[in-house]
């Protein structure tokens, strides 16, 4: 559980929040030079604790075994030393982006003689709530502080020891680097009502950025008093389209599928064009089932190949996060759009096809986040956009939609000069 008791929570997160509002009025002014050593000095550590790391990452994953957590659950708690590097080396990716705070974004005169700039800022205090991944720990870290931002994280209670582990070197950098100790702060307890208690914190918080499955989502999004950058489920969609090369579609679809099951990006229904799915549905379910994975599908893909099974009415609707596919044929490009439309939940979708045509309709038409051609949706990540990391995926349409760096972290102001104007 925790060192803390039920009755001790509120005031813990009221602290945290007080601790948070004073290191980022810290942070606002602070030179890039520093926020950068914080950075590097974060990562030098991350290698120096490697294996303390993983030794409390073990300690999560046995926890979790022993909870029945499921394999796809397990996979996203699991670290190791080549995971760690990552953090380590997206850390330094961060640092070397371009100094998000004080840029002027626009500037004008009018013919009063007022001279307008709009300038970059910080947001303030952002409230970070996520669940198994504790490598989220050093990403929202690292791309609050680059942003200017202090951070109050909240991880979820089964990689407690891992986030923890991680903290540590966090730490390291910001005391290096001269920074408030408070610029990045992790809730020290497993109890729920944490969470709770940071969605009231609306003298403190500016924003609440969830990461999680569904419920976590749900439960925020009713709960908060605070604005957040939503991430709802990810529930992608490859389009198979008539003029797609089959390879290609085969190649692509394996591996949005099964690179890795339990992120967001991970397809969950590919769509086939009814006029080519007699000749290529078969071996897209060959691949998949080859690659371990269950195909289920509708009366169409059944009729085709008899391995696929009947989905259920919520199986076009679920974020599997798992090796399980759905698989449908449809009339066309414009049935596809309609599908995701209907399905979809304006995350990431992709279209495989060599008509430019037929893929500049799906780009103009899907609604989503992210919307591709001919790429596997497992490339809807911050860091495979040169954003260094991201501290999420926003499916939301205010503020900020798809990854969330740096530049999303920020918000601006306007500066006007003068030189003894009045309005008449």
């Amino acid at each position: 559980m925790s060192i803390f008791e039920k009755k001790d929570i509120p005031i813990l997160m009221r602290t945290m929040g007080r601790a948070g509002k004073a290191a980022a009025s810290r942070l606002s002014i602070a030179s890039g030079d520093a926020k950068n050593i914080a950075l590097t000095e974060a990562a030098k550590s991350l290698r120096l604790r490697s294996s303390q790391i993983v030794d409390a990452n073990a300690k999560d994953m046995v926890a979790g075994v022993e909870k029945g957590l499921k394999g796809s659950f397990l996979e996203r708690l699991l670290l190791d030393h080549a995971s760690i590097e990552s953090m380590a080396q997206g850390l330094e990716a961060i640092a070397m982006l371009t100094e998000p705070v004080g840029c002027i974004l626009s500037k004008w005169e009018r013919p009063n003689g007022l001279l307008i700039e709009r300038v970059s800022t910080p947001l303030g205090v952002i409230g970070v709530i996520y669940e198994s991944r504790p490598n989220v720990t050093a990403d929202a870290g690292g791309l609050c502080l680059k942003s200017g931002n202090a951070v109050i994280l909240r991880g979820g209670s089964e990689s407690f020891n891992s986030s923890n582990a991680i903290m540590v070197s966090l730490k390291e950098g910001l005391k290096i680097a001269g920074l408030p100790e408070a610029s990045i702060q992790f809730v020290p307890t497993r109890d729920r009502d944490a969470v709770g208690e940071l969605l009231r914190l609306t003298d403190y918080v500016d924003i609440i950025v969830p990461r999680g499955g569904k419920s976590l989502i749900e439960r925020i999004s009713s709960e908060s008093r605070i604005p957040m950058f939503k991430h709802l489920e990810g529930i992608c969609h490859i389009y198979v389209d008539a003029a797609a090369d089959e390879q290609m579609a085969r190649k692509i679809i394996v591996n949005a599928k099964m690179r890795r099951t339990g992120i967001c990006g991970a397809a969950e229904t590919v769509l086939v064009q009814r006029g080519i799915a007699s000749n290529i549905l078969c071996s897209i379910v060959d691949d998949l089932v080859n690659a371990g994975c269950e195909v289920r599908g509708d009366a169409e893909a059944r009729a085709i190949d008899v391995r696929v099974v009947p989905a259920a009415r919520d199986d076009w609707n679920t974020e599997y996060l798992d090796s399980i596919i759905t698989i449908g044929v449809v009339e066309d490009v414009k049935a596809a759009i309609k599908h995701i439309a209907k399905h979809g939940s304006q995350h990431t979708d992709s279209i495989i096809t060599q008509d430019d045509e037929t893929a500049a309709i799906f780009l103009s038409e899907v609604d989503s986040a992210i919307v591709m051609v001919n790429a596997s949706t497992q490339f809807a990540d911050g860091g495979e956009f040169g954003m260094g990391a991201e501290i999420g995926i926003s499916t939301g349409k205010l503020h900020a939609r798809g990854p969330v760096g740096v530049e999303q972290l920020t918000s601006f102001k306007y500066l006007v000069h003068g030189t003894g104007q009045c309005r008449p």
